[in-house]
């Protein structure tokens, strides 16, 4: 729920163990076949059917879009002048 809110986005989950891992085979493949012109949308056909977890608490938005301007921002500064971050 808290990245539904955070991002004020509706998360989708798939029924498998890892699907971190899943993820990462299905880029491995699209690598192995890109050179022969193969989207990563057909590698992933056969990947199982997402279902709907969460959506956004209504009003969340209101709280976090602060906080991800402040994020982004800091995020700016560490990556464009990483000795002042530690």
């Amino acid at each position: 729920q808290v990245l539904s809110d955070v991002f004020n986005a509706p998360v989708f989950t798939i029924d498998t163990a890892n699907s971190a891992c899943l993820g990462s085979a299905y880029r491995a493949i699209h690598g192995l076949v890109a050179e022969r012109n193969v989207s990563l949308a057909d590698v992933v056909k056969l990947a199982p059917e997402p279902r709907l977890a969460v959506t956004p608490t209504p009003g969340a938005e209101e709280l976090y879009r602060p906080l991800l301007k402040r994020y982004a921002e800091l995020e700016r500064k560490v990556i464009y002048n990483p000795a002042s971050s530690c």
